[in-house]
């Protein structure tokens, strides 16, 4: 049955926000009667959180359709939380723990096009691995781990449509720029769910890389990079359990499901659950 129409303004303001947390990429819109059949509300309910975002501008109603998208307000948030620090800010905390914990710089990187762009590095204790900052470097989505542990989350129908096609550029003699060799590269990071790299985009670097997955989707990708000169006392590669949690803190940091006392008002499980990941 639909909840009692009276509720605490702190229930109404917790029910605003989970209502604008549902909004996805595959949710872009709501209408009054899914609203409330989704949240397990009364129809007068829906009807008037859906209005208070709209005339707040966190959502636009379409005129002819009456269903609600995101509005300019979000916008708005989003590029005062950017101008902030925003992502950046928020992976330098996990950055400089993984770069504490292993001793080598860590990294991380989100899509842009064809690669993978460095927004947050925190340098390890023995210092910078290159001679200039890695923030703002671009990754090739062909070569080194960084972008391929990216890359190899992708659906592999749009990484196809992607990369089939493009000239590979040779980085190093360990670059590999044939599709098939790709392919494998990219099947059996999806199998490990991390990527390692030895001099095949920089000669004179080493790393290894995992997703920032949100569900199934990468969101972008994390990385512990370390010079060859420097000797350390272990191979980069006994890193990867600080990695893949590192990834997953991350992860949590960027989509905080609701707690279970937030879903009880929503009846029975959300039909917008994360994807399975694919076999």
């Amino acid at each position: 049955m639909p909840e009692p129409e009276s509720s605490s303004p702190l229930q109404t303001v917790d029910r605003a926000l989970q209502v604008l947390l549902s909004y996805s990429e595959t949710r872009t819109e709501w209408g009054v009667f899914e609203l409330a059949e989704e949240f397990g509300l009364t129809k007068s309910t829906s009807q008037r959180l859906l209005a208070a975002l709209a005339a707040q501008g966190f959502l636009a109603a379409d005129p002819y359709t009456r269903r609600y998208r995101l509005g300019p307000a979000m916008w708005r948030m989003a590029a005062l939380w950017e101008r902030g620090g925003g992502l950046a800010r928020l992976a330098e905390q996990v950055l400089a723990d993984l770069a504490a914990t292993t001793g080598r710089t860590a990294s991380f990187t989100v899509p842009d096009g064809f690669h993978v762009r460095c927004i947050a590095a925190v340098d390890g204790e023995h210092g910078p691995v290159r001679s200039h900052p890695l923030v703002g470097d671009l990754y090739p989505a062909h070569a080194g781990a960084t972008s391929r542990a990216y890359f190899a989350f992708l659906d592999p129908l749009e990484r196809r449509n992607m990369l089939t096609g493009r000239p590979f550029a040779r980085y190093t003699e360990l670059t590999e720029v044939d599709e098939s060799g790709l392919d494998r590269l990219f099947d059996e990071a999806y199998r490990t769910g991390w990527a390692w790299s030895d001099g095949e985009y920089d000669s004179t670097t080493r790393a290894i890389s995992a997703p920032v997955l949100i569900g199934s989707a990468p969101v972008g990708s994390i990385s512990v990079v370390e010079p060859k000169v420097f000797e350390y006392d272990d191979d980069l590669r006994d890193q990867v359990p600080a990695l893949l949690d590192a990834a997953a803190a991350l992860a949590s940091l960027l989509h905080r499901p609701p707690s279970p006392a937030q879903r009880d008002w929503r009846r029975g499980r959300s039909r917008h659950a994360r994807p399975e990941p694919r076999s």
